[in-house]
């Protein structure tokens, strides 16, 4: 049995495929900008899915390009009107569809305001793609469920593009040829081991730390989702600032505990909440301790990429979850494909 969902995701690897073949000359110039530009500042404009990549790109910015970031709440703009600076600002608009006109309008504002802008955008010729100076195309192709995979992943990838060739940081635009490969190869991890432990739960902690905090958030929408799972996801740190007292034996907690600092602050946590008791699953790339059911990863690739690896290796577990659960993945209640708010 199969979804949309799950078709979806299969066609990530060759979407990334499409995307890095693509717009040579379209990276070139934005790095051409940048470098004349050379913004002190990024900030990220995003709703839903889009957001989580959107911090995924925030932490690629700080780490390679030393850039400090920030998430603007578009409703500053839309709601309360506020006169914002944006000089020296270099505005990132990400979206599935372009056509939220919170975003659209934030966008307007932030290119007025003396920001250079630029829309991470699946449909170029969206309202947002016109709204920015600059558009990168994940080239994802159409996506028909509303549970969003493939174009997480390509505007994940289409944003380690942009910093790594922002920052010509030649390692990681080595790997990035390589990224490809290396989902194909997450496709193959078998993480179905998991659905025992979840399948009669009713909540969760997601945890990650860094560049993998982005797709902790974004395994935890897919579980509210597709699985109707109240699941939150949670800084390796920031749990232990009063979140970790909700833990107790049998709670679930999935891990991402990937070979860079953060993921292994993560990988440090589960083992103690491994031995308190609770259900802890672990994303790794090799075993983890006594007490945790490892989700296996392919080999690393790079640290900022392998975040985009484990989540290729994470939604097939939740497309199975939701079925499992009785729920069809590709038509989550109360939700639609293009959400517009303002």
């Amino acid at each position: 049995m199969t979804s949309l969902m799950l078709d979806e995701t299969r066609s990530a690897p060759h979407r990334v495929a499409v995307m890095l073949a693509a717009d040579a000359a379209v990276y070139a110039e934005l790095t051409a900008e940048l470098a004349r530009h050379d913004p002190a500042l990024v900030v990220t404009v995003a709703r839903g899915s889009s957001d989580h990549a959107a911090l995924y790109l925030a932490n690629l910015a700080g780490v390679v390009a030393g850039r400090v970031t920030a998430s603007l709440p578009p409703s500053l703009v839309t709601r309360y009107g506020a006169g914002l600076r944006f000089r020296e600002a270099l505005v990132v608009g990400l979206s599935q569809s372009g056509a939220s006109p919170d975003l659209v309008t934030t966008m307007e504002a932030a290119r007025a305001g003396g920001a250079l802008t630029i829309a991470i955008v699946n449909q170029p010729d969206s309202a947002l793609g016109r709204a920015a100076a600059h558009v990168l195309a994940p080239h994802a192709g159409p996506e028909r469920s509303v549970a969003a995979t493939k174009s997480v992943i390509a505007t994940m990838a289409a944003a380690a593009r942009l910093v790594a060739s922002w920052a010509n940081d030649a390692a990681l635009l080595e790997a990035l040829a390589l990224l490809p490969e290396r989902l194909e190869a997450a496709l193959a991890c078998d993480w179905l081991v998991a659905l025992p432990w979840l399948a009669e739960a009713s909540s969760l902690y997601v945890v990650g730390r860094g560049p993998g905090l982005g797709v902790a958030e974004e395994s935890a929408l897919k579980l509210k989702e597709t699985s109707g799972l109240l699941a939150e996801a949670v800084s390796a740190v920031e749990i232990q600032h009063g979140p970790k007292a909700v833990i107790g034996p049998g709670f679930p907690v999935l891990v991402y505990g990937l070979q860079d600092p953060g993921g292994q602050d993560a990988l440090a946590l589960a083992g103690d909440l491994a031995r308190a008791g609770a259900r802890v699953m672990v994303a790794s790339h090799g075993p983890v301790g006594d007490g945790a059911i490892h989700l296996p990863l392919p080999p690393p690739l790079h640290p900022m990429l392998d975040p985009i690896v484990a989540l290729q290796a994470f939604y097939p577990l939740a497309e199975a979850l939701a079925r499992s659960r009785g729920r069809d993945p590709d038509r989550p209640p109360g939700l639609l494909k293009v959400t517009r708010t303002l």
